[in-house]
């Protein structure tokens, strides 16, 4: 696409076999809220090589060890003194949004009416799902996520669209049709016979096909009836292995207009539970205005509360306490949600998200911010065998990061008085400026146009 700027041409090299040598960081385990001294499950592996075999990781090895039989012709890239991570897994994100990312001043309920319906009707022109959904994923790339669990729009094209740009690309996506027969405007609403139709065909066409996984997806509880939320738990028990995704308690008017709307449910969270939408495979943005009832759900289910700083704090949401819902068991991911968010930036999530801990006197350090975005959303997607990990036999899904970038970034970077403190730093200041490269599935879909190598 012509508008889109250098790192993204076609003509990247290809290489069945990669050579990347750089300082390696990813984790074993959850670190936990501990202080970054006592924290455990970090894997912190300076001056490495990663040896990329095809889609998956071979082997990891000392840069200063011979390389192994064969790999001499290999495609060998030297990152030394660079920062080589899993790629990034954002939880919960809207394709259609990035057109009205950064749009001024609403609460969500005024944010949907008067920019988000606006832009996803758009999306029922196969010529503009296709080019969205294409624009999307290079932005995804671009700031070093590599994996996404990503909400299109009413439209089965727009759905069509994301899995075929990824399937082509082998990435890791988890995505379907939004649900959605009531409270929206004309051209977003759905009938729930044809959108049960249109899920079955898109389970049978995608799910387990080339990484691409379906997921059944709520657009949110005002804009569902009965009769589609009881479809929608239908899908959902009928197609095993197939996801769910859907917002929940994210603004207090909103839970309010769910108790309205639903005025035999206990909670929102009820309204998706009776009807069977919660189970290990449950990925519910938001969760701020639940009460102990619902986390004690989640975590019986094994659900996940995708947590979204920056669209919380952009929106004035409220402010996610990510201690109590671990505490009483509920998995916890890290979304960028764009475009209530502000940012497809992990760095920028992990940094909101630490200034909401903050706001509660808790101090979030890098090694959880990071675990959360890479190995805890993969343990919790039930995808720790295949993402999140720089570990053989996981799939090369990888971007490399400099550690510093501008005079501000670079000279703070040389002031760093320990791996935590550098990375801490790294989190605070660096954005996709930093990216070096991403790998999806051992190939290279996007590099610094300011990189040599």
């Amino acid at each position: 696409m012509s508008e889109l700027p250098r790192g993204f041409s076609d003509n990247l090299p290809a290489s069945a076999r990669w050579v990347l040598r750089g300082d390696l960081l990813d984790f074993t385990a959850d670190p936990g809220f501990a202080p970054p001294a006592e924290s455990t499950g970090l894997r912190w592996r300076p001056d490495h090589v990663l040896l990329i075999d095809g889609e998956r990781i071979a082997a990891v090895q000392p840069a200063s060890d011979p390389l192994p039989p064969g790999w001499a012709q290999a495609t060998q890239i030297d990152h030394h003194g660079r920062l080589i991570l899993p790629g990034f897994i954002d939880t919960h994100v809207h394709c259609p949004q990035l057109d009205v990312i950064a749009s001024f001043g609403t609460e969500l309920l005024d944010w949907l009416n008067t920019y988000t319906f606006p832009a996803e009707l758009r999306y029922a022109d196969p010529s503009v799902a296709r080019a969205g959904a294409q624009r999307f994923l290079k932005a995804l790339w671009s700031h070093g996520t590599t994996s996404a669990v990503v909400f299109p729009t009413v439209h089965k094209i727009s759905a069509e669209a994301l899995f075929e740009a990824a399937s082509s690309h082998r990435m890791r996506l988890i995505t379907g049709k939004v649900l959605m027969d009531r409270n929206a405007p004309d051209g977003l609403r759905d009938d729930v016979a044809q959108a049960e139709r249109d899920c079955i065909e898109l389970i049978d066409r995608w799910h387990g096909r080339d990484r691409q996984a379906f997921a059944v997806t709520v657009r949110f509880a005002p804009t569902s009836s009965p009769a589609q939320l009881t479809m929608a738990g239908r899908l959902c028990q009928t197609y095993a292995g197939t996801y769910m995704q859907t917002h929940v308690a994210e603004n207090r008017d909103e839970v309010r207009w769910v108790a309205e709307l639903f005025p035999d449910a206990r909670s929102y969270l009820d309204v998706y539970d009776r009807e069977g939408l919660i189970g290990p495979r449950a990925v519910l943005a938001h969760g701020i205005w639940l009460d102990a009832n619902d986390r004690a759900v989640l975590r019986d289910r094994g659900a996940q509360i995708a947590h979204s700083p920056s669209s919380n704090l952009f929106l004035g949401s409220g402010l996610f306490d990510w201690v109590q819902a671990e505490r009483e068991g509920v998995h916890v991911s890290l979304a960028s949600d764009v475009g209530g968010g502000t940012s497809l930036s992990m760095q920028h999530n992990m940094l909101d998200a630490y200034k909401i801990q903050a706001l509660q006197g808790v101090r979030l350090s890098a090694w959880k911010a990071l675990y959360t975005a890479t190995l805890g959303a993969a343990s919790h997607l039930g995808l720790a065998h295949e993402i999140g990990r720089l570990e053989p036999g996981c799939m090369a899904d990888v971007a490399v990061w400099n550690w510093g970038h501008g005079l501000v970034g670079t000279h703070r970077d040389q002031m760093a008085r320990d791996l935590h403190d550098r990375t801490f730093a790294w989190i605070t200041l660096a954005d996709e400026r930093n990216l070096v490269a991403s790998y999806v599935a051992g190939q290279r879909v996007y590099q610094h146009p300011d990189v040599e190598n």
